[in-house]
């Protein structure tokens, strides 16, 4: 089991940054591959970024490539979402999660999912 806690969600301006943290407990972090989803109201959970266990390889939807930056620190058991140049478009509820194995871009890949964060972008 797994706890995953999000944070450094807010209000930002069109062009603006956020960084987003999850910060996890329970088993070992370094374990697992680790991703983000956002939802945004009136639509499905949709895939953003992921990072595999060792940080070997990160992967991007397309909406954000360029824009955002996925890391993680195993020694702080975090993963970071760097959002730059942000649009009223990302502005939905950001999601981080952990999973053993499968696709990093399905959601039914992942076994724990944290509460969600607000991320709200003003035009």
């Amino acid at each position: 089991q797994v706890q995953l806690v999000e944070s450094g969600g807010g209000l930002v301006q069109f062009g603006g940054s956020l960084r987003l943290s999850c910060s996890a407990s329970g088993r070992t972090f370094s374990s697992y591959g680790m991703g983000w989803f956002r939802q945004a109201p009136g639509k499905e959970r949709e895939f953003v970024a992921a990072i595999t266990r060792n940080s070997g390889s990160t992967y991007y939807a397309d909406l954000v490539k360029g824009r955002f930056t996925i890391s993680r620190d195993n020694a702080k058991n975090t993963v970071y979402l760097q959002m730059n140049s942000l649009k009223p478009e990302d502005t939905a509820v950001y999601y981080c999660a952990a999973q053993y194995s499968g696709s990093y871009y399905y959601t039914r890949s992942y076994n724990y999912w944290g509460q969600g964060t607000q991320v709200t972008v003003s035009s």
